[in-house]
């Protein structure tokens, strides 16, 4: 079996995740912090964008892998691999130290979940149905 599916998504969501460590290693780099944050609110939102995507995104893909090894429908895989891109990108631009509720950021989280719950029943009912 070839994937078809998954890659798709994988791809855009590496790019991203180089964008989010360069910001991270640029920031680190002009303030000449090597490890932590040393109190700098801007680099401290840097590395937590950075961390929230490395959270969410390998499992998801893997469970997306899985999915589509599984036989799960083409359309569940598009639907779990957009939410995951989209909420992806929306989420650092709304993951700010002083907006905790801020709707891109919990878009972004929220997104996340449903793809990985999509990818989870997907695969139950592979085994079930």
């Amino acid at each position: 079996m070839t994937l078809e599916i998954t890659p798709i998504y994988a791809v855009p969501l590496a790019v991203l995740m180089l964008m989010l460590w360069v910001n991270v290693t640029k920031t680190r780099a002009a303030k000449g912090i090597s490890i932590g944050d040393a109190g700098d609110v801007a680099l401290h939102e840097k590395i937590r964008r950075h961390g929230n995507f490395i959270e969410w995104v390998p499992i998801v893909l893997l469970m997306m892998l899985m999915a589509e090894l599984r036989g799960v429908g083409d359309m569940w895989l598009h639907i779990a691999g957009i939410l995951l891109v989209v909420s992806r990108a929306l989420h650092p631009l709304g993951l700010k130290a002083d907006a905790p509720k801020h709707p891109l950021r919990i878009v972004g989280n929220t997104g996340s979940l449903f793809a990985l719950v999509i990818c989870v029943a997907g695969i139950g009912y592979s085994y079930l149905g």
